[in-house]
């Protein structure tokens, strides 16, 4: 056990997930949970809560609004090598929620959601709705799923801890027995733990240049926001409860998207 502990802090300790591009985006991050265990997790988490959506009957239920929004996911898919290598490998997966919540996700490993009620109630453009899966798949390239549970998981155990549950799970014969526990903590870190401001700066900062190089105008980044803060009727919808000030907000996304305006440009020549 005392080897396992330094090993991972080498490993996994301090790295950045995305090549360094025109969005800077360069912060060491805390990454002690292995890939493969995250994915897992997520992969569980969101098998689930497929079915759930499905016995429901609030999964894809209008088939055209379903095409639109995978014909702009898999625009911005196309383009998620640029920021990170490898990842248009993943096992890509989009599905639309009937919801009134007004959200979207993309987990560890690119398994996405979008709820009608933020495609309807905003009145969401192509634009728009790029700018939010675009948002949501930089928060998957940053690994942001990742560093909380990392975090949330080492302040659980504790380090020596941590280090004995990634070893007494790292065997995928394990890991396969334990599906249900995995599918319940997943779900659990995941929906429960914000996203920290930093971390939502990178996914803005990320989800536009991808959006911009997937043709799609980045300036919508910041329609979409107006929108969103317009609805919220000074309470702050889930989805950006954890977000930068709405003055903050606007005027970093407006200063970026001057920054990477000649991305867009190129990818529409």
């Amino acid at each position: 056990m005392r080897f396992i502990l330094p090993i991972l802090l080498v490993m996994y300790g301090c790295s950045s997930t995305t090549i360094k591009t025109e969005s800077e985006v360069s912060r060491g991050q805390f990454l002690l949970l292995p890939e493969f265990m995250a994915m897992s997790m997520a992969e569980s988490s969101y098998k689930d809560e497929v079915k759930k959506a499905e016995n429901n009957k609030q999964l894809n239920q209008n088939t055209e609004q379903v095409q639109r929004v995978k014909k702009i996911a898999f625009r911005l898919i196309d383009q998620v090598s640029y920021l990170r290598d490898g990842t248009e490998d993943w096992n890509w997966e989009i599905n639309v929620q009937d919801s009134e919540e007004v959200n979207a996700y993309c987990m560890p490993g690119g398994k996405m959601m979008i709820y009608t009620g933020l495609i309807e109630k905003t009145s969401a453009t192509d634009d728009e709705i790029a700018a939010v899966l675009g948002h949501e798949i930089a928060h998957a390239l940053r690994e942001h799923g990742r560093e909380r549970m990392s975090t949330a998981l080492v302040q659980q155990f504790g380090l020596i801890g941590f280090a004995a549950y990634v070893a007494n799970h790292s065997d995928n014969r394990v890991i396969s027995e334990t599906a249900v526990q995995a599918a319940v903590l997943g779900s659990t870190l995941f929906f429960s733990l914000p996203n920290s401001r930093e971390q939502e700066r990178e996914a803005d900062k990320l989800g536009m240049e991808l959006s911009a190089r997937a043709g799609y105008n980045p300036v919508s980044a910041v329609s979409l926001w107006r929108k969103m803060d317009a609805l919220s009727n000074s309470k702050v919808p889930e989805f950006l409860s954890t977000h930068p000030s709405n003055e903050n907000r606007i005027s970093d996304l407006t200063a970026h998207a001057k920054k990477i305006n000649q991305i867009y440009l190129d990818s529409k020549r």
